[in-house]
Formats: C-alpha cells, sequence, structure tokens
C-alpha cells in the first residue's frame, strides 16, 4: 500500500483497540517503553526514532516499541496517551503542542528562523531559548523535553501559481490546529482551514482546500504533489518537532537510565542531522520525476519581501496569545539567532 492510499485509510476503529490494550499493560517495572510519532516509515521522525531504538537497546536491556502515524490515532491522541502515561514518548510537533503550550507556536511565525541549514543546525544546538526556556516550559505540562529538531523548510503547494500575497488572496491554505499559523496565513492573504493531517489529501483531491504547507519529503512522501501541484518556496519557516517523554515516567527512571535516555536523544539528533542533509533536494527530485505537471516556484528577494513585510503583525498575535513568557521567549529567540548568524 503507498502512503497516498494510506492517507485514506480509516484506523479509527483499530485505533482505539490498541491504544485500549497497552493501557491496559502497567508500566511501572516494564523493560518495553512505547514511543509515538506523527510520521510513516521511512519519514524523518520514523527515523529519529529509530535511531532512538537503536542506542536504546545497544546500551541496556530495554526495548523501544514504535507507533507510527494512525497507529494510535491523530497527533492529539498520542500526545492524550503519553499525558496520561499509556504512552512513555512522543515525537509531536509545536504545531500541535502549541495548543498546550501556546509559547511553543513561536516556530510559526514567519522569516523568524533563517534559511540555509546550517545555521538552522547550530541554531537547534547552541538556542538558548530552545535548551533552557524550552524545558521549563514543557515541564509545566508534565513532559520532559528531550530534544527538539529541524525537520525541512517548509514549503507551500497551490492549486495553482503564486509569487506574492496577491496570489495567496482568500486560498483555502490547510493548517494545523494551531491559532499562529493560522494567523500567518491570514497575513499572508489566504484562508487557513484547520484539518486532521489524515483528511488533507482527500481534501485537496475533492478541492475542499486549495493549498497546504509541509517540508518537501512529506510532500513527496505523502504524495500531496498529485492533488496540489504547484510547488512555491516562500523560505518563511523550517518544520520543527520535539521528542517528549511522560514527566512522572521519566522523573521515575533510576539516574543511569534518565541518562540512557537524554543520550539516545542526543545521538538520533546527530543522525538525523545527517539524514535531511540533502534530504529536501533529493526529495524534490523524486517529485518531478513521478509527474509532469508539477510546478517549482523559488520566490526571489523581492518576492519574498512582500510576504516579510507581513510578518511583524504575526509576532503582536504571539505576544498577545503568550503574554509576557512569550515576549522574553523571543526577545531570546532573536537573540540566540544574531549569535549564530554573526558567527
Amino acid at each position: 500500500m503507498n502512503k497516498s492510499t494510506m492517507f485514506r485509510k480509516v484506523v479509527g476503529a483499530s485505533t482505539l483497540t490498541l491504544a485500549t490494550a497497552i493501557a491496559a499493560t502497567s508500566v511501572a517495572n516494564a523493560a518495553t517503553w512505547r514511543y509515538a510519532h506523527e510520521e510513516y516509515d521511512g519519514d524523518v521522525q520514523d527515523v529519529y526514532a529509530e535511531h532512538f531504538k537503536d542506542y536504546v537497546e545497544e546500551n541496556s536491556d530495554h526495548t523501544i516499541q514504535i507507533f507510527e502515524f494512525g497507529q494510535l490515532g491523530e497527533s492529539d491522541d498520542i500526545m492524550e496517551q503519553t499525558q496520561n502515561g499509556i504512552l512513555q514518548f512522543v515525537n509531536q510537533s509545536p504545531g500541535f503542542t502549541g495548543s498546550l503550550i501556546p509559547e511553543a507556536q513561536i516556530f510559526f511565525i514567519p522569516y523568524l528562523m533563517p534559511t540555509d541549514m546550517e545555521t538552522v543546525v547550530e541554531f537547534f544546538r547552541e538556542s538558548e531559548a530552545i535548551n533552557k526556556m524550552f524545558p521549563k516550559l514543557y515541564s509545566d505540562a508534565g513532559l520532559e523535553l528531550l530534544q527538539m529538531y529541524p525537520e525541512g523548510e517548509m514549503v507551500v503547494t497551490l492549486d495553482e501559481k503564486a509569487t506574492s500575497p496577491e496570489g495567496f488572496q482568500n486560498k483555502k491554505i490547510r493548517v494545523m490546529t494551531n491559532p499562529l499559523l493560522s494567523a500567518t496565513y491570514e497575513a499572508f492573504g489566504a484562508t487557513p482551514t484547520p484539518l486532521p493531517w489524515g483528511e488533507v489529501y482527500g481534501a485537496l483531491q475533492t478541492n475542499m482546500i486549495d493549498g497546504q504547507e509541509n517540508p518537501i519529503f512529506w510532500i513527496e512522501s505523502g504524495g500531496l504533489y498529485e492533488v496540489s501541484p504547484n510547488l512555491i518556496f516562500t523560505g518563511h519557516g523550517w518544520f520543527t518537532t520535539a521528542i517528549m517523554a511522560n514527566q512522572d515516567f521519566y522523573e521515575g527512571l533510576p539516574e543511569e537510565d534518565q541518562q540512557l535516555v537524554q543520550e539516545a536523544a542526543d545521538y538520533a539528533f546527530d543522525k538525523i542531522i545527517d539524514h535531511i542533509d540533502g534530504l529536501a533536494e533529493e526529495s524534490l527530485e523524486k517529485i518531478k520525476e513521478a509527474s509532469d505537471d508539477v510546478t517549482v516556484t523559488k520566490l526571489n528577494d523581492e518576492q519574498i519581501e512582500a510576504f516579510r513585510d507581513r510578518a511583524p503583525q504575526v509576532e503582536e498575535t504571539f505576544i498577545e496569545m503568550t503574554g509576557e513568557s512569550g515576549k522574553e521567549l523571543l526577545e531570546q529567540f532573536k537573540e540566540d539567532l544574531k549569535e549564530v548568524q554573526s558567527n
């Protein structure tokens, strides 16, 4: 079964059965830890999870059981299961975590992040906002933040070409259930349309929506180019994700297991950075080879500036949503970026 078909697979009944079954198993002294993520076999989060699993299993007697997208439900489902202790680990984008931790929406302020991979990676390694401020925010929500990492530059697909905000005017663009991401596309002139990930392909196919945004590898992996063939590189941000542990579970581990988990997260981070290097270019070539209908538009500096001019209003919305803590985080974010870029 290809991944385009997987988009249309109904998983509700089996999801409930599987979640119920694993919930019935006591995890107090379990040697098997359960880890769910938001993507399919071979996608970036899955590759990260496999490296995490390899490190844990090679350096301990523990085992990791990985659940891909759909096996336990949508993103909201796996987060709820992690908070309830059914899952020990979850990999989820701030796009969804933002409803739980509003400050996590910072990654959806357009043109805040740089676009070149070397600077992005150094930022994730060195940023005080990510490595010191975010763990406290996640902790307040009952989650142990183990690692944040980038997956790839965001690319917009539409039903027709566009090079300006006017081309986005009134376009129904799918967004995650994230208020700030909605504010971004409103600023761009579009009509943000929240939809679960599993419904995106069908919604594009039936013209219920006009477009969506995702890293290029996911556009290729999910076959989205088949039903939304005009790819637009706006340079407005990178897709970011995070691996977290249930905090009660993590704090209940002996010190050597806590260290093992941290080392596994760091090991998988290094591996995933190697994995995504060149992945976007490879995925784009696969898309071009697979379809003659695809168009690729990379905005020039002048075209990008027309979108960038609308970013300040999204920053204002972010501060309105998050208050003083969000303002402090944004200031530190910018300071960290300035330092990385100066190097």
